[in-house]
Parts: C-alpha cells; structure tokens; sequence
C-alpha cells in the first residue's frame, strides 16, 4: 500500500508543512498541491487521485476560526466538512442546496442502492469524539456579520477553510478516506493581518499531521 497522500492548498503553506514532512522521512512524491479555493481544489484533486491512487489522503494547511474560543496558532482534526454558499440566497436569506431539496451528486449503485452527497461530508478522524465540522466557503469571512450568518446555517461549524468540502468531494467519489488538519490562522471575520498567527498555525499543523502519521 503507498503512503498516503498529502494535499495542501498553496505554495506558502507547502513551504512549511512538506519541509517538516520531509524531515522524518516521508516521500516527497506523495505530498502535491491542490490549489487554492474549491474549484480548483476538486479539480486538481480528481486529477491526483487519477494519477495516484491513494487509500488515505490527508488535506492540510491553514483555516480561520469561527469560534472565538479557539486560539489562533492551534490546530486540529474535523469529523466533518460542509458547503456553505452553493444553494439559493445570501447572509440571512440563503438556503443550502439540501434546504432546497438538491444532493450535490446522487447516484443508482450496481447494487440498487443510492450514493448521494449533501451538504455535509463525513471526514476520517481517529478522534471522533470531539465532533468538529469544517465550513468551506467561496470567500473568507470579512465581518462579523459574516461568521453569525454562517453559524446561523452551520452551527456546529467551528472554523471555515477554502477547499475541504472539494477535496472530501472527490475523494467520496473515488472511495478513500479523507483526514483534514488545519491550523487556525486567524479569527474568521478579522482581516487585520496583524493580529494573524499564520506561523505559529502551519507549526501546529504540521505537528499534528506527522503525530497522526506516526
């Protein structure tokens, strides 16, 4: 079985987090970027998992919290992602795609049973008893508007990134596991990069993805 495969969003995030995976060893070929936001991210992973097959992948980087309890410069697993902003509507007025009675795929199955995807994607995480959903979002919250219309839709959401629900999206379709590690950045609505811990986040990121490798 090949090691698993590493998906990370940017180059500045791959910087960090492929050096310290390099350092204990782990194969570079199997660490690849998937681009920045949720088109490309589905795009390109489809076409890694094509190129190379994987039974584990592990997407990681960095995320802004939605929870202001959460301490910028941590980092953690989720249980789960979902999409926020595909659907009908805008702030307090949007309905997701399942509100409106839509699956995002769905599918007859050779057996007769169906496979459908919503709007919520179930995650591989060894420490599923603290439940932690991921919120991926076409734009980062700007405001604190922002972050109560997205908790009002996702209330379990505890912080939001660019391109999980992609890459949990194309990793359902071709039947492997996803983990996701994400460092928090910053408080989802703050925009003053000078109160981010960018750093200190793909450190602890990193950290935690080579612990739940070993």
């Amino acid at each position: 079985m090949p090691a698993p495969l590493i998906l990370i969003p940017t180059a500045g995030e791959m910087s960090v987090i492929a050096g310290r995976l390099e350092a204990i060893g782990f194969p570079a070929e199997r660490i690849a970027l998937c681009g920045f936001g949720p088109v490309a991210a589905a795009s390109r992973t489809t076409q890694l998992l094509l190129q190379s097959p994987a039974d584990h992948v592990f997407l990681a980087g960095i995320a802004g919290g939605l929870d202001r309890e959460i301490a910028p410069g941590s980092a953690m697993s989720f249980s789960e992602v979902a999409m926020y902003g595909i659907g009908a509507g805008v702030a307090d007025t949007f309905r997701t795609a399942g509100d409106l009675g839509w699956s995002h795929w769905k599918q007859t199955t050779e057996s007769g049973g169906e496979f459908r995807i919503g709007d919520q994607i179930t995650l591989f995480d060894e420490n599923r008893h603290e439940e932690r959903q991921l919120l991926t979002v076409c734009s980062a919250a700007a405001t604190q508007k922002d972050v109560h219309d997205r908790r009002l839709t996702f209330p379990k959401a505890v912080a939001e990134d660019m391109e999980g629900f992609s890459v949990a999206f194309a990793c359902a379709m071709a039947g492997c596991r996803l983990s996701i590690i994400r460092g928090i950045s910053n408080v989802a609505g703050d925009r003053d990069k000078a109160h981010w811990r960018i750093a200190d986040a793909l450190h602890a990121a990193s950290d935690l993805l080579i612990e739940t490798l070993q």
